[in-house]
């Protein structure tokens, strides 16, 4: 296995699935637009990093925040 191979799976999660989405992934993965998930992020409402010029958000915090507001819209 090559090394572009071995680096490329350690930024994958259990599933295979990447650590970090590009804002594309996160607001097709949400549904949503893009203007609306760059609003959860400016609100904090959604966990982002940023690396260089560009922004990622993390699988997890994705899960974190599709959990929080199912809690939200149950309560």
């Amino acid at each position: 296995m090559n090394e572009e191979n071995t680096h490329t799976n350690e930024l994958r999660g259990d599933a295979g699935s990447p650590l970090l989405l590009t804002v594309r992934e996160a607001y097709l993965r949400l549904r949503i637009s893009k203007w609306k998930l760059y609003d959860l992020i400016r609100s904090r409402l959604l966990e982002s990093v940023q690396i260089g010029r560009r922004r990622f958000i993390p699988a997890d915090a994705l899960r974190t925040y599709v959990q929080r507001i199912s809690r939200e819209s149950l309560a």
